[in-house]
């Protein structure tokens, strides 16, 4: 990560924070490569989001020391159903509006980076990737994806090698709260949604 950045002539990473692994393990790639003054993080709160989305994304920025920013996308995800509301009546709400939340954080980084210069690092790994399991201009974008070797079963055991070598490689603290390795993987896309809703438990499909 670091030597493509560098030979590309980036400088920072912003990095989406979801609360989850793979975004999790991303950062922290990203801060040992760079620096954390190198690396900020946006976490994206929406109307799905749990509580330990944005409160665990607020733990691991600190473990990190990385500088995070909220910014919610509750108005850009309510402008967007309004617009497409008179087309969409009387259809079931389906994938397509779960999707218009990824596709709002994917331009809500783009926005960043083009301001100010800072490379966006894609969070997917390759089990999703394989399965097409990500959303195309939502968390697929970005200049670099960190994780798109790196099945689904892999990205839980380099955060527990991660922890084990401590806060900042010699202290004996977590990187990584337990929280985000505890909890069952979700896009939070829709109320109570769960990756194993529409795929095999990652341990069978990796």
């Amino acid at each position: 990560t670091g030597d493509y950045l560098r030979k590309s002539g980036f400088f920072k990473a912003l990095v989406g924070l979801s609360g989850g692994v793979d975004s999790a393990l991303t950062a922290t790639v990203a801060v040992d490569a760079l620096g954390k003054e190198n690396v900020v993080g946006i976490t994206m709160p929406s109307r799905y989001s749990s509580e330990g989305g944005v409160s665990d994304s607020k733990e691991l920025a600190g473990n990190l020391g990385l500088e995070l920013w909220e910014v919610p996308i509750e108005p850009a995800h309510r402008a967007f159903t309004d617009m497409l509301e008179e087309r969409f009546r009387g259809t079931e709400a389906n994938v397509a509006e779960e999707n218009v939340q990824a596709r709002v954080r994917g331009n809500v980084l783009m926005t960043v980076s083009n301001k100010f210069g800072w490379i966006v690092l894609a969070t997917g790994n390759k089990s999703e990737m394989a399965m097409g399991y990500a959303t195309l201009y939502g968390d697929m974008a970005g200049g670099f994806a960190v994780l798109k070797d790196v099945p689904k079963t892999t990205v839980y055991e380099l955060c527990r090698w991660r922890n084990r070598q401590g806060r900042f490689f010699g202290t004996p603290e977590d990187v990584i709260p337990a929280a985000i390795l505890d909890k069952a993987p979700s896009a939070e896309l829709r109320e109570d949604q769960l990756d194993a809703d529409s795929l095999p438990p990652y341990d069978v499909l990796d």
